[in-house]
């Protein structure tokens, strides 16, 4: 067994499973199936929630509407891997509305749902790394935006040219030890209550 094989099987074996099936032969299958994989593994049908601990969900997909199941995967954090007994109109528009990261057919097969479940906890791994960068990104945004106001209150009031406003903006970053962003935030807090109590800002040689 290859390290990285063995770690896919560790990362399973992790795993914390809701099985979303009716109470028949292949749900009881499915749920003694992936138990023998050294999961973790709870069913429910129908489902009143997703529980809180649950990261992966395997949920059956038919002809019955989907709404209250998209409405409990959406607020769980969890891979989804979608159950499908044939492929129609109304259970491919089910798995795009779960959103799910992997497909299983029926009849169930050992080969299929283990690949299925490596790949849906793969996928739903991948797009949170990806919302993360998206997340600090637009952080990083958010943050230069507000220095960039907080160098234009500081040349307005002081008078100076915006590489000075800046360089004063970091050296009390520097000196408080702290971020860029937050003696910004501090310089925009300071001008808006000075607004609100009616004082107005101009440059040092405007005042009269």
């Amino acid at each position: 067994m290859t390290a990285t094989l063995k770690r896919i099987l560790n990362d399973l074996r992790q795993a914390k499973i809701l099985v979303v099936h009716p109470k028949d032969e292949d749900g009881a299958a499915l749920v003694d199936h992936l138990r023998r994989l050294g999961c973790e593994v709870r069913a429910a049908w129908p489902p009143a929630s997703i529980p809180a601990d649950i990261d992966t969900v395997f949920v059956q997909v038919g002809e019955a509407p989907t709404d209250a199941m998209v409405s409990l995967i959406e607020g769980a954090n969890a891979a989804v891997v979608a159950i499908v007994t044939y492929e129609s109109p109304t259970s491919i528009k089910a798995i795009i509305d779960l959103n799910a990261h992997g497909v299983i057919t029926k009849p169930l097969r050992q080969l299929g749902v283990l690949t299925q479940f490596a790949l849906a906890r793969y996928r739903y791994g991948y797009e949170g790394r990806l919302a993360n960068k998206v997340r600090k990104l637009e952080d990083t945004l958010k943050g230069r935006r507000t220095i960039e106001k907080a160098v234009k209150v500081l040349v307005e009031m002081n008078g100076v040219d915006e590489e000075t406003a800046y360089k004063l903006i970091r050296d009390q970053a520097t000196s408080k030890r702290v971020a860029l962003v937050s003696v910004a935030e501090g310089i925009l807090a300071a001008q808006e209550a000075m607004r609100t109590f009616g004082f107005g800002i101009s440059a040092p040689g405007n005042q009269k």
